[in-house]
């Protein structure tokens, strides 16, 4: 780890953060932090790394190693995450050196591997996707027979925007990753296969929860997929039914209950039509624990945004407000396109929407990967908000060029 002197401490008794990640969630978690006098600490991957831009203490570090963490941990008050690829003995071992850390192990453990979240969520109740653990190829194929093909296959652990995720016909399309089960890595327990979900579209809830067990969830939001990464969120999800709404809040306060959560948590879902009365009905899809994709339009369309609202509940202070401060709000995702310059974006975008909020995260552009994102707010016609942001999403990409 790059030796640095411990972060500067702001007068008054305030306190220091130490996010372990240097991504964009630890990036916009630094305007609230300055906002509430709070000293952010980040343990970077590298220099460069997007959070190590904005952060003066941004040590350079492993966040596998535990002794690089440790050091990083002696400066600061709490730890949080900025990812959930901190193994759960590194943070077991913090936890016995006395530093608060949230979420903890057992919580964290629950995003960290999709097969133990299944099993959880299964003897909780909640309704989620049929599943199974694969071991063999006769057990993706009876599975396959059970439920019909084709299946969802997943690696239990390190996927996400798509990455550990197969659409399958038949077990040879896992021969690899079945190959790896029992050794240490991601196949250790199987292959998680789940049924391949008629849904209606896919919801997210962001909830926040204290150690002190105060919870608050914000509105639930539609996100639209495209390839397997989030290009936009509508808040809250049009047209979704009162009852529904309710149920999945209710059910994203019990997970963040049942699993012990601190800080904040986003709950990935399918809308589904229930198959007996045809009524709306949910099924859990993954979970976050951490500021998520799903939660970003809150930075200007919450009176609490997610980011403040994490440092509150790793703190143990008050929960702050979730609501909306108005009807529609509009996130759309940057992604890279084939334009490395962004910057000189901004004039025509600025001139052509003054009420468009742009947030990029210090990355190099690179075809697909998220850079940022755009936010509108308002009231009445959403197509036009969705319009708005969609155009500015274009062409900080180049799809557009007027």
């Amino acid at each position: 780890m790059t030796q640095a002197p411990g972060p500067r401490r702001a007068e008054g008794g305030f306190p220091v953060v130490g996010i372990i990640g240097g991504g964009q969630l630890a990036r916009m978690s630094q305007p609230p932090a300055i906002n509430l006098s709070i000293t952010l600490s980040v343990l970077a991957e590298s220099e460069t790394a997007s959070a190590a831009l904005v952060t003066p203490h941004a040590p350079v570090g492993d966040h596998t190693d535990l002794e690089v963490v440790r050091a990083f941990a002696r400066h600061v008050d709490v730890i949080t995450f900025d990812h959930e690829h901190v193994p759960p003995q590194v943070i077991s071992a913090l936890i016995d050196d006395g530093v608060p850390v949230h979420p903890g192990p057992e919580a964290l453990l629950h995003a960290q591997d999709k097969i133990v979240m299944r099993r959880r969520l299964t003897e909780l109740g909640i309704p989620c996707p049929r599943w199974t653990a694969a071991q063999t190829a006769a057990d993706v194929a009876a599975f396959g027979e059970e439920i019909g093909w084709p299946v969802i296959a997943k690696t239990p652990r390190g996927g996400y925007d798509g990455k550990g995720v197969r659409r399958i016909s038949s077990p040879e399309e896992v021969t690899d990753w079945l190959e790896l089960v029992g050794q240490d890595g991601p196949m250790r327990e199987g292959v998680l296969l789940e049924e391949a979900v008629d849904f209606v579209r896919e919801l997210a809830v962001m909830v926040g929860r204290s150690p002190s067990g105060q919870a608050a969830t914000w509105p639930v939001v539609e996100t639209v997929q495209t390839n397997s990464i989030c290009t936009e969120v509508i808040a809250p999800a049009p047209g979704l039914d009162d009852d529904l709404a309710t149920r999945i809040g209710e059910a994203a306060l019990r997970i963040a209950g049942e699993l012990g959560v601190t800080g904040v948590m986003a709950v990935e879902l399918f809308e589904v039509r229930d198959g007996e009365t045809g009524g709306a009905a949910y099924l859990v899809n993954e979970l976050a624990m951490r500021p998520h994709n799903s939660g970003h339009w809150t930075i200007d369309g919450a009176v609490t945004s997610q980011f403040e609202q994490h440092l509150r509940a790793v703190l143990d202070l008050p929960l702050g407000d979730p609501s909306a401060r108005q009807e529609w709000t509009v996130m759309a995702n940057v992604l890279g396109g084939e334009h490395p310059d962004l910057y000189p974006t901004y004039r025509h975008l600025m001139a052509r929407d003054p009420g468009l909020k742009i947030h990029l995260y210090g990355k190099g552009v690179r075809p697909g990967r998220k850079l940022g994102h755009v936010t509108v707010t308002g009231d009445g016609d959403l197509e036009a908000l969705r319009e708005r942001a969609r155009h500015a999403a274009d062409y900080l990409q180049g799809v557009i060029d007027e």
